[in-house]
C-alpha cells in the first residue's frame, strides 16, 4: 500500500510539473493572440481618427495588386484549364459535358477562386511585408519612428490593411474570369464542345449567391493576410535569423487559417442562406 502510495505521489508530481513546463507555451500563444487583436484595434482606431495618407495607400494598392495580376491571372487559368479536363473526363460518359462550364464556374467563384488567390497573395506579398517590417524592427527603424512620434500602426500597418482588404476581392474577380476563360479554352478547342453548351447554363444554375461567397471569403482572407504578416514583422526579433523565421512563420500560420477559416465560412454562410431562404 505504501509503495502504491508513493507511486501515485510521484505519478501527481511529474504531471504537475508537465504542466508547468507547457504553460509558458500557453501562455505565450494567449498573450501573442492578445497583442495580435491589440494591432487590429489599433490600427483601426488611428485609421478612423488620422487616416494614413493616401500616397502610402497608393503604392501598397500598386505592391498588393498590380504585381500580383500576373502570378494570380496564372493560378487561375491553369486552375480552370484542370477542372474543365477533370470534369470532361468524368461526365462525357455519362452524358453530362454540358455541366462543365458550371462546375468550372461554381468552384472557381466559391473555393478554389478564393483560396488559390490567397495562397498566391500570401506567398508573394505576405512574406514580403513581414520580412520588411521585420528588417525595420530588427534595424530599429520603427523605435525611430516612434521616437519622432509617428505611430507605426499609422504609418505602416494601416496602408497595408486598407489596401489588401480593398485588392483582394478584385484579385479574386480576375482569378475566377480567367479560370473560366481556361475551362473554356479547354472544353472547346480541345474537347470539341459548342461555346453556347459552356456558357448558356451557367446564367440558370449559377445565383449572385455564390459569388458573393467568394467575395466575402477572400474579404477576410485579406483581413487575416495582412493583419498576420503585419503583426509578425513588427514583432520580430533576433536580428536576421529571426526575420526568417517569422516570415515562415507568417507563412505557415496564414495558410492554416485561410483553410479554417475557409471551411467555417462555408458552413456558416450556406447555412444563414438557407436560414433566409426558408423564410422567404
Amino acid at each position: 500500500m505504501q509503495g502504491n502510495s508513493q507511486s501515485s505521489h510521484s505519478s501527481i508530481v511529474q504531471g504537475v510539473t508537465t504542466l508547468l513546463k507547457r504553460a509558458p507555451n500557453y501562455t505565450n500563444f494567449i498573450t501573442g493572440l492578445g497583442a495580435y487583436f491589440t494591432l487590429i484595434i489599433d490600427t483601426i482606431k488611428c485609421t478612423f481618427v488620422r487616416p494614413p495618407s493616401f500616397y502610402l495607400i497608393l503604392k501598397q494598392l500598386y505592391d498588393i495588386g498590380v504585381t500580383s495580376f500576373i502570378v494570380v491571372a496564372i493560378t487561375g487559368f491553369s486552375t480552370g484549364l484542370v477542372l474543365a479536363a477533370q470534369s470532361f473526363y468524368q461526365l462525357a460518359d455519362k452524358g453530362l459535358a454540358s455541366v462543365t462550364g458550371i462546375l468550372v464556374a461554381k468552384s472557381m467563384m466559391t473555393e478554389l477562386g478564393p483560396v488559390l488567390t490567397g495562397f498566391m497573395v500570401t506567398g508573394r506579398v505576405g512574406a514580403a511585408m513581414c520580412a520588411e517590417l521585420g528588417t525595420m524592427r530588427v534595424t530599429e527603424q520603427i523605435d525611430a519612428l516612434q521616437t519622432m512620434a509617428v505611430n507605426p500602426h499609422r504609418y505602416l500597418v494601416a496602408p497595408r490593411l486598407i489596401a489588401g482588404t480593398f485588392m483582394m476581392p478584385l484579385l479574386t474577380l480576375f482569378s475566377i474570369m480567367m479560370g473560366i476563360w481556361g475551362g473554356y479554352l479547354i472544353a472547346v478547342y480541345y474537347f470539341g464542345m459548342s461555346p453556347s453548351a459552356y456558357y448558356d447554363p451557367m446564367p440558370q444554375s449559377i445565383k449572385i449567391f455564390e459569388l458573393m461567397t467568394g467575395l466575402i471569403k477572400v474579404l477576410i482572407f485579406g483581413i487575416m493576410i495582412m493583419s498576420i504578416a503585419c503583426y509578425k514583422g513588427m514583432t520580430t526579433s533576433g536580428g536576421a535569423e529571426g526575420v526568417g523565421q517569422a516570415t515562415t512563420s507568417c507563412v505557415v500560420i496564414t495558410y492554416c487559417c485561410i483553410l479554417l477559416s475557409n471551411f467555417v465560412l462555408t458552413v456558416a454562410l450556406n447555412t444563414l442562406h438557407d436560414r433566409f431562404a426558408s423564410l422567404l
